[in-house]
């Protein structure tokens, strides 16, 4: 069994219930109600069923697009932090590498 199948399947499998209940009104079969109907009100039902998913996957992208937006900006501020520990840790490096090269000349003037 491959390595990457065992993880990537525990981690779908608590979505698969709500992905199948989203879907599934997609893939019920229409009943067609031949007294009452022309074409005109299959087309137009369609139409407010396609606009109605149009604005909930607008919702969707604007929701999604400001949870990039605060990963975005959780991300720089990291990287910035990173920046100003490796700074510091430059700092105490040259520190005690100047140190260092100290004790050895007094050790070595001796």
């Amino acid at each position: 069994m491959y390595a990457w199948l065992l993880p990537t399947v525990k981690a779908i499998l608590p979505h698969v219930g709500t992905i199948i209940t989203a879907a599934q009104p997609i893939f019920k079969s229409r009943k067609v109600d031949k007294s009452a109907g022309t074409d005109e009100l299959i087309l137009q039902e369609q139409i407010s069923e396609l606009q109605q998913a149009a604005s909930h996957n607008a919702a969707h992208i604007r929701e999604l697009a400001e949870q990039l937006q605060q990963t975005v900006m959780t991300l720089e501020r990291a990287a910035i932090e990173n920046a100003k520990r490796t700074r510091r840790l430059t700092i105490m490096a040259a520190t005690a590498l100047v140190c260092a090269v100290i004790a050895l000349a007094v050790v070595l003037t001796r």
